[in-house]
């Protein structure tokens, strides 16, 4: 920490304990929107959302406020530029879209009235991702406060999804056709969250994925398998050899050149790993699973986030009633999935696993493979770039911490597209917790946790406008 941050660190907490109930009372009023964009008939509800947000940007003091149209979803888009020339940009992504409510039985409280159950606040989209824009809001303000500032140090970005939880399908495109107006130096994504409330932590890679539907056809009608049975290849045996090919004995994936552009864990990476808290138990708990299994030589949290997988979705064929039926079955479907990792890359790993499909689809068996589009690749936030020691720097601060832990997700998102497209560095600045229930019923943010985001969005801005254009690109 540097040792001119205590007294900024003191404004800057005065400000946001001063105002946190403005910013309390923002997000009840925006929580009452039910913008759940993977239902047609709440279309007008997230367009309210668009409209509320693009209006809270304005009273925040955002000159430029739109709303950006697409095939699906709107999206918002404010801009605020420095006084500075030579100040950095910085793109801040989220989403003001939320999860479906369903099961709505299963709610303690109504989903779109939020609640306020001691130090948290209980809604759906408190967390996941209303809750976590509006401490950008609040963070804005108070590092024009604590500096004294009329404008941001750095020109500010907001470029906030509508469609991210029905999949982002327009979100790429309307990168493309936006791609002027959103060019930046960093990209910050505040839609992860941290280990916990003392555990200070932030995002450093998300795993791609590619998926793929393999549907195998031996005879043309199901035979009866004692007078063809032992004398004509069996698709469902040919699917059970085809899934069982897939690892050797060490939970390795034997796809030929499957491993080959895998960028490694550090040293450095996988001490801080190590580090975070890890109940083996409770995982087990949690996932109802009685064993840990995966690639030899790694860790959970390191099979979790670091290393490349594949995964059998499903398998079947035949009959599947109930009693017998003695057939030599026509046809028979294996679903595969495979998450990659830093390096990897769809349009590579695609063709080695066609060909390593091909080659264990027997004699007699005509195979065809439905893809799931093109597939997402992974993104990787590295730990000795600038962008994340100012990233350090600002929650260490906030947070009081001498540092903090890296995460990997094991799940996709739109980021690999913004890496894609806009070809900026990106750090993540989330502070949702692992008990917050997001996707699920009862969700809530604990709000302590929303202010010390404030009090790190505040600093962030201030570390980026000190490294300037150039030193972000070092």
């Amino acid at each position: 920490m540097r040792d001119s941050l205590p007294n900024v660190t003191n404004d800057v907490r005065a400000f946001v304990t001063d105002h946190s109930a403005e910013m309390l009372a923002d997000l009840d009023a925006w929580l009452r929107i039910p913008g759940i964009s993977s239902e047609p008939e709440r279309r007008d509800d997230v367009m309210r959302s668009a409209e509320w947000f693009a209006e809270a940007c304005r009273r925040t003091g955002f000159p430029t406020v739109e709303i950006w149209p697409t095939a699906g979803q709107p999206a918002v888009f404010a801009e605020w530029p420095s006084e500075n020339p030579d100040a950095p940009t910085v793109l801040v992504y989220g989403h003001h879209d939320v999860q479906p409510v369903d099961p709505i039985e299963l709610w303690h409280t109504d989903p779109f009235e939020p609640t306020i159950d001691g130090p948290l606040l209980r809604a759906r989209g408190a967390s996941d991702d209303k809750g976590q824009l509006l401490f950008h809001l609040l963070g804005v303000r108070a590092h024009l406060a604590s500096t004294g500032r009329a404008n941001p140090a750095v020109n500010l970005k907001f470029l906030i999804e509508g469609e991210e939880e029905a999949g982002s399908p327009n979100f790429e495109p309307l990168l493309a056709e936006r791609r002027p107006r959103l060019d930046c130096d960093v990209v910050v994504i505040t839609d992860t969250g941290m280990l916990g409330e003392d555990m200070p932590s932030s995002v450093t890679a998300m795993r791609g994925m590619l998926s793929v539907d393999v549907r195998l056809h031996g005879p043309d009608l199901d035979l009866h398998s004692g007078v063809f049975g032992g004398a004509v290849p069996n698709p469902a045996k040919a699917a059970a050899r085809l899934v069982a090919a897939l690892h050797d004995e060490n939970g390795r994936v034997r796809i030929p050149g499957f491993y080959d552009d895998v960028l490694e864990l550090t040293d450095r990476e996988r001490d801080l790993l190590a580090r975070v808290p890890f109940d083996e138990a409770e995982f087990l708990a949690t996932s109802k699973s009685r064993a840990l299994e995966g690639e030899a030589g790694y860790s959970t949290l390191e099979r979790l986030g670091a290393r490349p997988t594949a995964e059998v979705n499903g398998i079947g064929g035949g009959y599947q009633g109930e009693g017998t039926k003695t057939i030599v079955p026509s046809d028979a479907l294996a679903k595969l999935s495979f998450r990659l990792v830093a390096n990897q890359h769809p349009s590579v790993i695609k063709p080695a696993i066609e060909a390593f499909i091909a080659e264990h689809v027997p004699p007699g068996i005509t195979h065809r493979l439905r893809w799931e589009g093109e597939g997402v690749a992974p993104c990787l936030v590295p730990m000795d770039t600038p962008a994340y020691q100012a990233l350090s720097n600002a929650i260490c601060t906030a947070f009081d911490a001498e540092l903090i832990l890296p995460t990997r997700e094991g799940g996709s998102g739109p980021e690999a597209a913004i890496q894609k497209v806009l070809g900026a560095p990106m750090v993540f600045l989330g502070v949702g917790l692992p008990d917050d229930q997001i996707h699920a019923p009862n969700e809530k943010v604990t709000l302590s946790m929303l202010y010390k985001g404030a009090e790190a969005a505040a600093h962030l801005w201030k570390e980026f406008a000190a490294l300037g254009r150039d030193g972000l690109k070092s």
